[in-house]
């Protein structure tokens, strides 16, 4: 069976940076599952999976614009310390959910602490970073009517409700 939209896929995978260094994977785990086409995994690999089946071995280079996006300085702001009321130790590195310019709830990352300066940054992590997938397809079965409703895959390397 290929992947397709409305798949179940579980995929082994290594993902590394330019440098080759490891950010993820699966290995010592379970496979990751997902729904094909309900935009669980990022838009490149996706698409570079599409198509494959079981066995095979997929390396792909995904560009930012086709991850996690570029690298936007204009997410980056510097807040006064007093707006983190309730939390007695601020820490590099420490996320919290944000309102976004848009009005939709994001999630920012403490960068660096300056005094009563807090500097967040609004980025994915990967924002801006090519990635590099390494990933053997485990298995494509046909997605169950309550994975396809729901928008991602039950069980094992899935959601689990």
């Amino acid at each position: 069976m290929q992947i397709a939209a409305q798949k179940a896929v579980s995929i082994d995978y290594t993902l590394t940076n330019d440098a080759g260094e490891v950010i993820d994977s699966s290995a010592g785990g379970a496979p990751l599952a997902y729904l094909h086409g309900a935009g669980n995994i990022i838009p490149g690999l996706e698409r570079a999976l599409e198509g494959k089946s079981s066995g095979e071995r997929v390396q792909v280079s995904v560009e930012p614009a086709e991850a996690y996006g570029e690298y936007s300085p204009e997410l980056v702001a510097t807040l006064n310390r007093a707006m983190f009321e309730g939390v007695d130790e601020l820490e590099v590195g420490m996320q919290f959910h944000a309102s976004a310019p848009d009005g939709s709830m994001q999630i920012v990352t403490i960068r660096d602490l300056e005094g009563d300066d807090v500097i967040v940054d609004g980025n994915h992590p990967l924002a801006g970073q090519r990635l590099n997938f390494d990933v053997t397809v485990v298995e494509v079965r046909d997605a169950n009517a309550e994975e396809i409703a729901h928008g991602h895959i039950h069980g094992e390397g899935g959601h689990h409700h």
